[in-house]
């Protein structure tokens, strides 16, 4: 089989400008409850050396209708420690608080992105259709609407425990435990949210960052996922290390061809095991040398991008496919998981 691929060849120069993390919003604060509200357990390793296949097909008509928020958006992912005396029912209670807080930092003339006198309104509001099983938790959406010429959505907070059922076996009382916490809007906002939310709630957020490692696992898992429109390629973003510029390698192969390679290694039914993600990614690094004569093995895997969703090692991903949503959002939860044990 020949894989069609081309290279592309980026820099920027020390002084380029890099995205920020919007570190306002994580605390490095000692929180005693945050220390000790989970019970220690090993529940997923660093690299685990296989990983399930969803069965989920009950929720897909919901998630394509219920998730477009959530859909060819970037977000950013970070931790959550669980949280103090969070609960469901006072969601309307929530949204008031957290509407005044922005008010008042308005107010004191902090920029919300907010502009002029401009009328919004917060609304905490039930997700239960990030649940993958009866045993999940359902998820939490927070949005800050302005209300001028018609609603605009400016900030979007999901909180979710997708597949999370074994941690919240860990979980004492008078904790609620999600995980994942997912934001895309401004930073400014960001970072009075996330304050509100810690000193409320007793909790820590940090960004989750993914691994190489992990990258591939997405690369590998995301190439197999069946998709009848907009495939495109498999793009794959190498940082190139110990350079005086920033210098990155793109590589692109075909959706077809990608695909093709990855359905001749994953014989196995309803899971993904390391062995295959390693001679996924080692195939198509060869590849790439036959080629290039360039190893990909000396640098650093950064960016994966598919037709289902793209991932950067900085903690940003974007999903594309409604259908895999809740799928990407629970290897996301496993993730976050293993960060806050």
């Amino acid at each position: 089989m020949g894989l069609i691929s081309y290279m592309c060849v980026q820099g920027t120069d020390s002084g380029g400008k890099t995205m920020s993390h919007g570190t306002n919003f994580v605390s490095t604060a000692h929180l005693s409850r945050g220390r000790i509200s989970l019970k220690r357990g090993n529940l997923f390793g660093q690299t685990p050396a296989k990983r399930r296949h969803l069965q989920i097909s009950h929720l897909q008509e919901n998630a394509d209708a219920r998730m477009g928020f959530l859909l060819r958006k970037q977000l950013t992912l970070y931790s959550a420690t669980p949280l103090y005396k969070f609960s469901y029912d006072r969601l309307q209670e929530y949204s008031r608080q957290l509407c005044l807080v922005i008010a008042a930092e308005k107010q004191k003339g902090v920029a919300v992105h907010v502009e002029g006198d401009l009328k919004f309104k917060v609304k905490f509001s039930l997700l239960s259709v990030l649940k993958s099983s009866e045993r999940d938790q359902a998820g939490v959406l927070i949005q800050v609407t302005t209300e001028n010429a018609g609603p605009k959505v400016v900030w979007t907070g999901c909180f979710c425990c997708t597949r999370g059922d074994d941690i919240l076996e860990t979980v004492v009382e008078d904790f609620t435990c999600f995980p994942l916490f997912l934001v895309n809007g401004a930073e400014s906002l960001s970072a009075i949210i996330g304050t509100w939310l810690q000193q409320t709630f007793d909790c820590s957020f940090s960004l989750l960052t993914i691994s190489p490692l992990n990258l591939a696992w997405m690369a590998a898992m995301w190439t197999g996922y069946k998709t009848e429109r907009h495939k495109g390629a498999v793009e794959l973003i190498f940082s190139v290390p110990g350079t005086p510029q920033s210098l990155d390698i793109s590589y692109a192969i075909h959706a077809d061809d990608a695909k093709a390679l990855w359905d001749s290694i994953h014989t196995t039914q309803n899971e993904v095991q390391q062995e295959q993600v390693d001679l996924f990614m080692d195939s198509l690094c060869y590849h790439f040398y036959r080629h290039f004569k360039i190893y990909l093995s000396a640098t650093r895997l950064v960016k994966v991008s598919t037709a289902v969703a793209s991932a950067h090692t900085d903690g940003k991903i974007k999903i594309l496919h409604s259908a895999y949503l809740v799928e990407i959002l629970a290897l996301m939860t496993e993730l976050a998981i293993t960060k806050i044990l």
